[in-house]
């Protein structure tokens, strides 16, 4: 079995990006992209919601079954349990254990950023195999790509008036 633990983080607001967004409406997109994965990550093709409830401690938790069409990979149907820790943190559980986070951090200096981290498992895959270093590539151009398109969607969202 193999484990993969990869993080990438981005810079919200690049030098000339507009609108320059502010940590609320990253947030609102987070949580549109809880139930729209498809709009926000390229590799996912379709999410459905199967599920919504409010926790005893306040978070809501979803539900949802994606379908995801990793890099190199083969199309997957996935099932994610979605908890939303307001106002800067998404974490998503799979059924074989993998664990995605979505977080909104700060700079010292209040710089916005966003940072996806995942633990992807393999329990299928052979420790320094092939098959283990093509999927930690993958993984990582995945992380980048996942990273900045849920920014640039974000962005888009708030210029077309959908967050405020």
């Amino acid at each position: 079995m193999v484990t993969h633990n990869v993080a990438y983080t981005s810079p919200i607001n690049k030098a000339g990006a507009t609108p320059v967004l502010t940590q609320a409406q990253v947030w609102q997109g987070l949580k549109l992209k809880v139930k729209r994965a498809q709009d926000f990550v390229p590799a996912i093709t379709a999410c459905q919601v199967l599920s919504e409830e409010t926790l005893p401690t306040g978070e809501l938790q979803v539900t949802r079954q994606v379908e995801l069409v990793p890099t190199g990979g083969s199309p997957k149907s996935v099932k994610e349990v979605c908890v939303e820790y307001a106002p800067c943190r998404v974490v998503f559980q799979q059924e074989d254990g993998s664990t995605v986070m979505n977080v909104i951090s700060k700079r010292p200096d209040g710089e916005l950023l966003l940072s996806y981290i995942f633990e992807w498992r393999h329990p299928d895959v052979a420790e320094g195999s092939e098959k283990a270093a093509q999927l930690e590539a993958a993984h990582w151009e995945m992380a980048k790509v996942a990273v900045d398109s849920s920014i640039d969607s974000i962005r888009r969202l708030v210029a077309e008036g959908k967050i405020q």
